[in-house]
Parts: structure tokens; C-alpha cells; sequence
């Protein structure tokens, strides 16, 4: 009852008449900054961040980012559903039914479950947050350097695995976000690194320029690059609301997808694409209407967006408990914790009460506001991607620069985030995903004081990182994790190779397989005669138009 009690204390400090308005105003900013075109979350945060440079006080300043994060998260699934663009790879499989919908004439339905779905399991999952962080904490205070180090490769090594077509890729980006990471002085000898004799950089490179580059700049500069094809049409919504039926359909889905998309979130690095493809799965499979999967059925939309919001609710247990970002997200809410000097971890709920248990309850209250302000204005928010382009990321790359340079307010941090966001670009254009280089910059400098650490206690000794057994199940799960794919190609060149190989991997692929899977149950169209025109047939326009079919099939299939 001890975390009721402090959530309730909570509530007290996030129902004063100025949090509230905090409150209000990051809901609002966060779903008209989500809602554009190719702006996530992250890249929302990210981009807002700098906007609570002029607040002194952290809690409000918290409690305006609950908003403004789930704020994010609705925006992404309104471009899903409107405009078959996500705003994130967490969105992409909401864009499968929830775009067929609006086609269909049900944008309002599709938008309006995808509110109250994440209205639901994100108040669940807040709970559950509220319920575990005094349990996890408990069991990280007695954990050492060698165990906080081992928990930090494999957030390393997890979120590499996760993201991403290569693992190859995804350490490289990992890499570059390390040694961005290792820019400035060394604490332990005082030495400069890869400053090149530019005395700004000796601080090393601020968390936020950084955030901000990869994804505001990254992000706007590839958007200009692609700014000649033509941008699909927006569909036009009415009021968001839901029948009888559709609330029948939908709530079972709702908490199937909270209980698949927790645990996942609260597993360090363990991202949200997985879990929302699983739970689109699972609803195809538990359907009492499977036909409808691939022409807009609700529970596709349902069940995708309840995980997600639940999967991000519970990325707040290890970044709030441990200081671990589990998704991009999570990682620029780390960055606005350092801005304010308040480092995540065991001691935080014992350092900062007020802050945290104010901020989870904030989440309670900022889910509501998001659910009585979208709903309504869900067609106003659809108008707002009626703006061009190219004004958008103009826009975006100006406010990006002041954030920038309000940091500081250094030329040098300008010129930083540039160069920054070219990096962004290029690792756009060569497919690397951009959260393990920006978990790399947070983590790589607080791993290598955990090694180092380590080391010293056991007097230089390698054995010092796995000489407690925490430490070694940690390392166990990595080595899982690293040849679990080797083992897994071994025994599927021996036996079969399943349908998901054909189409690569990744979020993309996982889109791909979820369309395949919805393809298999379409009602086959009979032609006279009582066959089936997707049957064999050995004469007729439908039997030949079947035979054309299968042989091109097996002409594409390897």
C-alpha cells in the first residue's frame, strides 16, 4: 500500500492549478507537433525540449513532458491512419487496418478506438509502473559496478538486436553514438579526447544537441531530399466516436494489448515494433471476423495501438528505476532529466519523491486530457496536414537551431548540431536506425565509469565485470541474445525456411508479414459452377488467371 499512498501525494502535487495548465499545454503541443507528417514521439520531445529551459522548477516542467510524450504517441497513430504515415516504427502495423478504415469512410472510428485504446493501457499501465518501480528499486540498490555494467551492454547489445535490417548496422550506429559519447575530458586522467583543440567541446557534446540533431535534423534534411514525390491524399474525418458494436470489438483487444505490450517495455532496449506486430497477430488469430483483417477491421487497430502505449508506459519502470532508456523516447526524456541535474536510478525515488510520484500521477491526468481533447478535434488535427512540406521542415529546422543554440548559447553547439544532423542524414540513407547512436551517447559514458569502477575494486582484473551472479545471468541472456540467430539459420537451412524470410526483417518486413498473414482469409470470389476462382481449374478465364498465378508465384519464390 506504500505506492498507493505516495501516488496519491502524487496526485496532490499534479492537481495544483499550475500543473494542470502544464499539463494542458504539453497534451496540446505534443499532439500538434505528433500529428505532422514523419514526426514521432521522440522527435517530437526532442524538438519541444528546449521550450522548458525557462522553467525552473523540474516537477512542472516533468509533468508538461508526460503530456507532451503521450501527446506524441496519439499523433503518430492520427498520420498512420489518415495518411499511412508513421510517425515511428511502433506505428506501422496501426497503418495496416487503421488506413483501410479511412478509406473505407471509418477515420472516425479508426481514430477514435486508437484514443481510447491508448487511454486504457496507458492508465494500466501507469499503475502497473507505480505498483513495480518500489520493488525494482529494492532489488537495484544492492546491485554492484560489475552488475550495472553488465545491465548496460546488454541494453547495448538488445538494442541493436531489436531495431534495424543488420545487426552489422546496428552496431555501427551503436559506435558512432560512443564515440560521440567519449567526446570530452576523461574524469579519470584528466586528458582531452577527440576534442581537437576546440576548448567548447571539452564539456563534451550536450545530450540534447545531439537528440535533436539526429532526429529533428536528420529527420527534416532527408524529408527535403524526398520532397519530389507526391505525398498521398489526406482523408477526410468526421466526429471520433464509436458505436456499439465497435465498443464490443474493441475491449477485449484493448487489454489483450496492454498485457502483451508491458513486459515488453519494461525489458531493457525492448522496444515496441515486436509486441505490436504480435498483438496484430494474436487479434487476427482470436477474431470472430478474420475476413475482415486486410480490408479495416477495428481490432487491427485496437489491439497494435493499446500495446504500444502500454509498451511505452512501461519503458518509465527502467529509465525512471535504473536510468535505462528502452526506446528513442526514453532516451530524450534521459537527456531532459541530465538538463536538470537529476540522474535516474535506485536513489531517485528517495531523492526526488515529489518529482517522480507527481510525474506518474501527471500521467493518469494527462491521459485524460488527451482523451477529452482529441476526440473532438480530431478534425482539426487532420487539417494540419494540409500544411506543405517544405514550410513544415523549414519550420522544424528554425526551431531546432534556436533550441540548439539556447542550450549554450554557442555558435560552436550550432555548427555541432549541423554536423550532427548530416549524420542523421547519412545514416538515413544507409539504413541505420538512430536510437542505439543516441542510447550509445547517453550510456557509453556512464558504462565506462561502471568498468572502470569494476576494475578497480578487483585491482585491474578482468574477472572483477562477472564475479557476482547477477552479473552472470546478465551476460548469460547476451549470449543468448548473440547466438540465438546463429543457431536459429543453422536449423532453418536444415528443415524449412518460414515465410518471414522472404521478406527480410526488420519493421518494414514485420508490415509485410502481418499483410500476408491478413491476405491468407480473404473470401475467395466464386465464379458458375460453384469452384472457387482461386481454385485449379483446367480451362476458363478464372482457371487460367489461377494458373498464371501459381506459376508466377513459383517463379518469385526462392
Amino acid at each position: 500500500m506504500g505506492a498507493l499512498t505516495e501516488l496519491i501525494s502524487g496526485f496532490a502535487t499534479a492537481l495544483t492549478p499550475t500543473n494542470l495548465l502544464y499539463a494542458f499545454i504539453g497534451v496540446l503541443l505534443g499532439t500538434a507537433i505528433g500529428v505532422l507528417p514523419g514526426i514521432g514521439p521522440a522527435m517530437t520531445i526532442a524538438l519541444l525540449l528546449p521550450i522548458t529551459y525557462g522553467i525552473d522548477d523540474p516537477v512542472p516542467a516533468f509533468i508538461m513532458f508526460a503530456g507532451i510524450y503521450y501527446g506524441g504517441m496519439y499523433g503518430g497513430s492520427t498520420t498512420s491512419i489518415l495518411l499511412n504515415t508513421p510517425g515511428e516504427s511502433a506505428s506501422v502495423v496501426t497503418a495496416i487496418e487503421g488506413n483501410k478504415m479511412a478509406k473505407r469512410g471509418r477515420a472516425a472510428q479508426a481514430l477514435a478506438t486508437a484514443a481510447i485504446g491508448s487511454f486504457v493501457a496507458g492508465t494500466i499501465g501507469t499503475l502497473l509502473v507505480a505498483l513495480l518501480a518500489p520493488a525494482v528499486v529494492r532489488l537495484a540498490v544492492q546491485l554492484g559496478a560489475p552488475d550495472l555494467f553488465a545491465i548496460m551492454v546488454l541494453a547495448f547489445v538488445a538494442v541493436t538486436s531489436v531495431l534495424g535490417s543488420s545487426r552489422v548496422r546496428g552496431f555501427a550506429s551503436l559506435l558512432l553514438g560512443l564515440t560521440i559519447g567519449l567526446i570530452g575530458i576523461d574524469g579519470v586522467t584528466g586528458q582531452q579526447r577527440l576534442t581537437y583543440g576546440i576548448p567548447q567541446l571539452a564539456d563534451g557534446i550536450d545530450v540534447v544537441v545531439v537528440a535533436v540533431g539526429l532526429f529533428a535534423v536528420g529527420e527534416a534534411l532527408w524529408v527535403a531530399a524526398h520532397l519530389r514525390r507526391n505525398a498521398a491524399g489526406v482523408i477526410p474525418t468526421g466526429r471520433a466516436r464509436m458505436g456499439r458494436e465497435d465498443w464490443g470489438r474493441s475491449w477485449k483487444p484493448w487489454l489483450r494489448g496492454t498485457a502483451v505490450g508491458f513486459p515488453f517495455g519494461a525489458v531493457p532496449a525492448g522496444g515496441a515494433e515486436l509486441p505490436t506486430f504480435l498483438s496484430y497477430v494474436m487479434e487476427k488469430r482470436l477474431a470472430k471476423r478474420p475476413e475482415e483483417f486486410g480490408h479495416g477491421a477495428i481490432e487491427g487497430v485496437a489491439g497494435p495501438e493499446a500495446t504500444n502505449n502500454a509498451s511505452a508506459a512501461g519503458g518509465l519502470v527502467p529509465l525512471l528505476t535504473l536510468g535505462l532508456p528502452t526506446t528513442a523516447t526514453a532516451a530524450v526524456l534521459l537527456a531532459a532529466f541530465e538538463q536538470y541535474g537529476i540522474q535516474p536510478g535506485p536513489l531517485l525515488l528517495e531523492n526526488e519523491p515529489e518529482l517522480v510520484w507527481g510525474l506518474l500521477a501527471s500521467l493518469f491526468i494527462g491521459n485524460a486530457i488527451l482523451l477529452v481533447l482529441n476526440l473532438p478535434l480530431a478534425p482539426m488535427w487532420a487539417k494540419l496536414l494540409h500544411i506543405p512540406r517544405p514550410y513544415l521542415y523549414a519550420g522544424i529546422l528554425f526551431f531546432a537551431s534556436v533550441g540548439a543554440y539556447a542550450v549554450n548559447a554557442s555558435t560552436v553547439d550550432l555548427m555541432v548540431l549541423y554536423a550532427i544532423g548530416l549524420l542523421g542524414f547519412a545514416m538515413r540513407r544507409f539504413g541505420l536506425p538512430v536510437m542505439p547512436a543516441v542510447i550509445g551517447v547517453i550510456l557509453g559514458p556512464r558504462a565506462e565509469v561502471q568498468m572502470r569502477r569494476a576494475l578497480q575494486i578487483s585491482d585491474g582484473e578482468i574477472g572483477g565485470l562477472f564475479n557476482t551472479p547477477f552479473a552472470l545471468t546478465v551476460y548469460a541472456i547476451i549470449a543468448i541474445l548473440v547466438l540465438w540467430p546463429l543457431a536459429d539459420r543453422f536449423v532453418l537451412r536444415r528443415f524449412r525456411r518460414p515465410r518471414h524470410e522472404l521478406h527480410g526483417s526488420g519493421p518494414h518486413a514485420l508490415v509485410e508479414l502481418a499483410e500476408e498473414i491478413a491476405e491468407e482469409d480473404r473470401p475467395k470470389a466464386t465464379v458458375p459452377g460453384g469452384r472457387s476462382g482461386a481454385g485449379p481449374d483446367t480451362g476458363g478465364p478464372s482457371g487460367e488467371a489461377s494458373k498464371l498465378s501459381d506459376d508466377r508465384h513459383q517463379r518469385e519464390t526462392p
